[in-house]
């Protein structure tokens, strides 16, 4: 489980955006993800929850190929979802949720896997399980507050906000001590855009 750790380290360590596509399309999808990686974000998932979905991440996989960048699959709440995405060639996975048959297979598939927690009880629970990423669901709700808090029981867990982020309320989460903040529709914003570029800047430079 370290292994698949370390490549959330590597892929998320130095970029504070990670992007979430959903329901878009393929075409729209792939015009999207090549948004993102023009800012540099080096983690973007398309959540999964029927077949159209699947097509829009094959897409944006191959796309990926092409531009040197892995995609993800996202929603995955059961271990038929994770198979289905990984078939479909996603470089890892994310659930709303903790699910321990999830997990394991990520563990089994030897793929990377980010699961949500909201509590506690959760974040010990993923941590006993040997993963140190995990994605806050729902942040928005949540609030920055709740990085901190957890912070101090579990000072080695590393947070990847999501649910309600953009660019008008990232930094604060980012302060707050979420990693990364996962940001969808801001994407196809202009001025979110833009604001998100800005911001991918100012934490690079204080992460240089």
């Amino acid at each position: 489980m370290e292994e698949l750790n370390r490549w959330f380290d590597q892929q998320l360590s130095s970029m504070p955006v990670m992007a979430i596509l959903r329901g878009f399309g393929p075409e729209r999808t792939v015009e999207l993800a090549r948004t993102a990686w023009s800012l540099g974000v080096t983690c973007l998932e398309v959540p999964v929850q029927g077949e159209h979905d699947l097509a829009s991440l094959r897409a944006a996989v191959a796309a990926g190929r092409e531009a040197g960048r892995l995609v993800g699959a996202g929603t995955v709440v059961s271990t038929g979802l994770l198979e289905q995405g990984v078939a479909a060639g996603a470089a890892f996975t994310v659930a709303p949720g903790l699910d321990a048959d999830v997990v394991e297979a990520s563990r089994r598939l030897g793929v990377p896997h980010l699961p949500g927690v909201a509590t506690a009880t959760e974040v010990q629970q993923a941590m006993s399980s040997g993963l140190r990423w995990l994605k806050a669901f729902p942040a928005a709700q949540l609030g920055a507050g709740w990085f901190s808090a957890m912070h101090g029981p579990f000072p080695g867990a590393r947070f990847v906000a999501t649910g309600g982020m953009d660019a008008d309320n990232a930094e604060r989460f980012l302060d707050g001590g979420a990693e990364v903040v996962a940001v969808g529709s801001a994407l196809a914003d202009e001025r979110q855009l833009r604001l998100l570029a800005e911001l991918v800047g100012r934490r690079r430079t204080l992460g240089a």
